[in-house]
């Protein structure tokens, strides 16, 4: 997540890399070819038609960028509320795992092991399914070409998740999963689905030991099930992309504008005299530019769990959880928060 208000020029220039090059190569060499040769009888293109081509592209780009940042803020929304949901579970272990209805006494010590054990294994749960969620999958920018994924690494580096160690996880997990289930539950397919599964059995056991009644036994059965559908949401948007027919079709249709754009503009500024066909050139730099860096918002911003500047900033809200849980607990010896890199919030 990029944290300060505005980007930078530096910033801007960055994200859209080296198409302005090939847009200006392009309006150069159509004004070459208008200025010298005789093509430029035919090298032209009605502006009518150019302009009602660039009203349907934009129109297009539009409609796929506003469905990117449907799923981006959905999927922060979704964060929002495992947020909420994990504050209510360290309060609600604390409050409902007592002596109230046992008939045998246990020990204030052990239960504060017992809250400990669930509320480390939910903190647990969180890293898991961030680096569930991270994994990437083929239509990501990480899997594509060679130019593409190049860029990508290179971003993920400077601006997305290199710029934390890559250990993190599995720090994490060693350190708040029991060391006998950790072994077990790394090797599962889905780590963070048997963490909850894990939780719910340990609430059978509570119940069986009257250290919960039914009721509160239902309440926290009730939060492990908001949190499978909080990351069942999470696993939707990340495992099935923008449709590819919007994705896709619509970079097609930028390039074709901006292929026909100097056709246009080389003949329009003709009419304002002698130098009118080299001031075609910086209007149609400005206007591709435009173009596709709208096609290029859109393009990183529809998958919110890729690892990139425009990622969910989950491992800042992983360890926000973790700061309130253990703080719940009585511990003074916290982490410190995630703080921005380069201005990338993680």
């Amino acid at each position: 997540m990029y944290v300060k208000k505005n980007f930078g020029l530096k910033s801007i220039l960055i994200f859209s890399g080296g198409h302005i090059i090939w847009i200006a190569i392009w309006a150069i060499l159509i004004a070459l070819v208008y200025q010298f040769t005789p093509l430029k009888d035919w090298l032209v293109i009605p502006w009518l038609p150019l302009s009602v081509i660039g009203t349907a592209v934009a129109f297009y780009v539009g409609f796929k960028n506003n469905s990117a940042y449907d799923r981006l803020w959905e999927a922060r929304k979704i964060w929002g509320a495992i947020v909420n949901g994990s504050r209510t579970w360290g309060a609600t272990t604390k409050a409902f795992v007592s002596n109230q209805f046992s008939e045998e006494h246990h020990d204030e010590k052990e239960l504060d092991i017992l809250r400990k054990k669930l509320i480390y294994r939910h903190i647990g749960w969180l890293y898991a399914l961030r680096s569930q969620l991270l994994i990437p999958t083929q239509w990501e920018h990480i899997n594509q070409g060679k130019h593409v994924r190049k860029t990508a690494k290179k971003r993920m580096e400077n601006f997305g998740v290199g710029l934390h160690s890559d250990d993190i996880t599995e720090k994490h997990l060693r350190e708040f999963l029991p060391t006998t289930e950790y072994d077990r539950l790394i090797n599962y397919k889905n780590t963070a689905t048997q963490i909850i599964d894990h939780q719910s059995q340990d609430l059978k056991l509570l119940r069986e030991k009257n250290l919960i009644d039914d009721f509160r036994h239902m309440e926290m059965q009730k939060l492990l099930a908001d949190f499978y559908t909080f990351q069942g949401q999470c696993e939707r948007i990340k495992k099935f992309p923008l449709p590819r027919q919007y994705g896709s079709m619509s970079l097609v249709f930028v390039g074709i504008f901006i292929f026909l754009l100097p056709l246009g503009m080389v003949s329009e500024f003709a009419k304002l005299g002698e130098f009118g066909v080299w001031l075609s050139i910086p209007f149609t730099i400005l206007v591709g530019w435009v173009y596709i860096m709208m096609e290029l918002v859109g393009d990183y911003s529809e998958n919110p769990f890729e690892g990139l500047g425009n990622d969910i900033p989950m491992l800042s809200l992983c360890r926000t959880i973790e700061i309130d849980l253990r703080e719940m607990l009585g511990e003074t010896e916290l982490p410190d928060a995630i703080t921005p890199i380069n201005d990338i919030l993680m």
